[in-house]
């Protein structure tokens, strides 16, 4: 059995991957691993505070390893304070890194570099599964998460806030992916089969950012627009109760 860290962003593709994870007598998960903003707190481009990834945490019963980060890192930056994380983590005796991801190839590649530099290796549950069937089995096993991040080249922002559905499913327009893996939105997961109890929130407003993506920004993962304007996101702010 292998000593294993998840990778978590506190969305369904983790929450997804992370339940399968559970289940298998290869891997023995010995924490979470979330990277944040260190100067607000959250988690970037999913706009989650800090004390709710801890909440998710505690009611998955895994201790939270945060990894605090300058709000204008650049990937070089990124990748010395991962590198340096990882290092520890291997130290402790962890030499297997799970992910939530599900089709990005670039990404896959870029996590399984970063790690072979350390000799870790990198695993991927969901790995090029159906995103239709995905986002179906999430729903079926009970699952209960909120739309918290919408790309507004992509949605409209009244999706923004919406409970992550049957409904929201169909409502998406055609050329969205239902797990939104091209970037289109992010989710917020409060309630599920890995929880011992839901995660209490109140939704607060919905805030609009525009982004200007550069070369070597630490979302340079996320796709721009055929033209490179800077996307809008509209994030559904979510306060602990």
């Amino acid at each position: 059995m292998k000593n294993v860290l998840f990778n978590w962003s506190g969305g369904k593709d983790s929450s997804l991957a992370l339940y399968h994870a559970l289940r298998d007598d290869r891997y023995k998960l010995s924490g979470l691993l979330t990277s944040f903003n260190g100067a607000n707190n959250r988690v970037s481009m999913h706009g989650i505070h800090q004390r709710l990834i801890e909440e998710q945490a505690r009611r998955i019963g895994l201790p939270l390893h945060p990894l605090m980060l300058p709000e204008d890192i650049d990937m070089e930056g990124y990748d010395r304070i991962m590198q340096d994380a990882l290092k520890k983590q291997k130290r402790a005796g962890i030499h297997t890194c799970l992910f939530g991801d599900i089709c990005l190839e670039d990404l896959k590649k870029y996590r399984e570099q970063q790690l072979q530099k350390v000799q870790m290796e990198a695993v991927f549950p969901l790995w090029q599964q159906s995103t239709e069937q995905l986002s179906r089995e999430f729903i079926d096993l009970g699952f209960k998460a909120v739309v918290v991040s919408v790309n507004g080249s992509k949605m409209d922002r009244s999706f923004a806030g919406r409970e992550y559905d049957a409904g929201f499913l169909t409502d998406l327009p055609e050329e969205v992916d239902p797990c939104g893996e091209n970037g289109e939105f992010h989710t917020f997961v409060y309630d599920g089969p890995i929880f011992d109890a839901p995660v209490s929130f109140k939704k607060r407003e919905v805030v609009a950012r525009t982004y200007e993506l550069k070369d070597g920004d630490s979302h340079s993962f996320q796709q721009l627009e055929s033209n490179n304007s800077p996307p809008t996101y509209f994030y559904q702010d979510l306060e602990s109760k």
